[in-house]
C-alpha cells in the first residue's frame, strides 16, 4: 500500500487530514438547541426539540427518548433530487441514516434523568459533499447538549444526564490509500467506505464498513480505525470549544461528572 503520509489529495489535504470544521450555534430561533455544522462543503442544520411525551412503549416507565429525522434539500446535490414526500415517503437510505443518528445519541444519555420526555433531532442537509450522516451525528450532539443544558438550567430536570461526547467520521480506502473524512468524489470512488462513531472516552458505538470491490484485511481495518480515532479527537475538541463558547462562560451543567458515570440501559425502569 502507498504510504498514507505522502501524495496530497485533490483538495490539498493530506490523507489523514479532516476538512475544515465550523459550527454555528443558535442557528435557528425556536428550537431548544440548534447548530449549523459545516465540514468542508457539507452543511447540515441540526435542531433539537423537546416534547413532554414518550412513545407508547415507554409510557409510565419514567424514561425519556431521543430520536432523529434526516432529510436532504432537493438541491443539496449537484443535480436536483425529488423531495421524498413526492416519492411516497422516506427512502430506505433515509430510514437507515436517521436510525443511526438516533441510536448513536441515545447511547450517551441517561434516559431516567430525562424523564418522560422526547428529544427529536432534525438533521437537514442543505449542501452535500460527502459525510452527511457523520456530520449529522457530530452536529446533532451539540444541538442535543445545548437543549438538555437549557432544560436543566430551567429546573425541568433534576440532575445531569449526558454521559459523554459523541462524534462520527468517515474513513476509507481510495487509490490504495487510507483516507480520512472522504468528500463525495472520494467516497464515490472508494474501494472501502467506513463510518466510525465513538464516545469521547474512545469507546465505539457503531462501525459501518463496506468493501465496494475487493475484501479488506484485518490490518487495513485497524489502520482505518486508527485514522478515524485521530479525526474523532479533533472533532471532540471542536464540540467542546463550541459548547463552551455558546454557553458564554457558564458551566456545562448537563454533562455528568466523569467520576460519577455509570452504565445506563434505557430499557430498564428508572430507579
Amino acid at each position: 500500500m502507498t504510504d498514507s503520509k505522502q501524495n496530497n489529495r485533490k483538495d490539498g489535504r493530506t490523507p489523514l487530514e479532516i476538512r475544515d470544521v465550523r459550527m454555528t450555534t443558535r442557528f435557528t430561533k425556536y428550537a431548544e438547541g440548534s447548530v449549523l455544522i459545516e465540514i468542508g462543503e457539507t452543511r447540515v442544520i441540526c435542531t433539537a426539540s423537546i416534547e413532554d411525551r414518550v412513545p407508547p412503549f415507554l409510557k409510565g416507565k419514567g424514561l425519556g427518548w431521543v430520536t432523529a429525522e434526516y432529510s436532504m434539500l432537493p438541491r443539496a446535490t449537484e443535480v436536483r433530487t425529488q423531495r421524498e414526500i413526492g416519492r411516497g415517503g422516506p427512502s430506505g437510505r433515509t430510514h437507515e441514516i436517521q436510525r443511526l443518528i438516533g441510536r448513536s445519541l441515545r447511547s450517551i444519555i441517561d434516559m431516567s434523568a430525562l424523564g418522560e420526555r422526547t428529544v427529536t433531532l432534525d438533521c437537514d442537509v442543505i449542501q452535500a459533499d460527502g459525510g452527511t450522516r457523520t456530520a449529522s451525528i457530530t452536529g446533532g450532539f451539540v444541538a442535543l447538549a445545548l437543549a438538555l443544558d437549557k432544560l436543566l438550567g430551567d429546573g425541568k430536570i433534576e440532575r445531569p444526564l449526558i454521559r459523554d461526547y459523541i462524534a462520527a467520521v468517515s474513513v476509507g480506502i481510495a487509490g490504495g490509500r487510507v483516507l480520512l473524512d472522504l468528500n463525495y468524489s472520494e467516497d464515490s470512488a472508494a474501494e472501502v467506505d467506513m463510518n466510525v462513531i465513538c464516545t469521547g472516552d474512545g469507546r465505539f458505538v457503531e462501525i459501518q464498513g463496506t468493501a465496494e470491490t475487493d475484501p479488506f484485511s484485518r490490518s487495513l481495518m485497524d489502520e482505518m480505525l486508527s485514522a478515524a480515532e485521530s479525526g474523532l479527537k479533533l472533532l471532540f475538541a471542536i464540540q467542546q470549544k463550541t459548547i463552551v463558547h455558546s454557553l458564554a462562560g457558564k458551566s456545562f451543567r448537563a454533562m455528568i461528572d466523569s467520576a460519577s458515570r455509570s452504565k445506563i440501559n434505557w430499557k430498564e425502569d428508572a430507579s
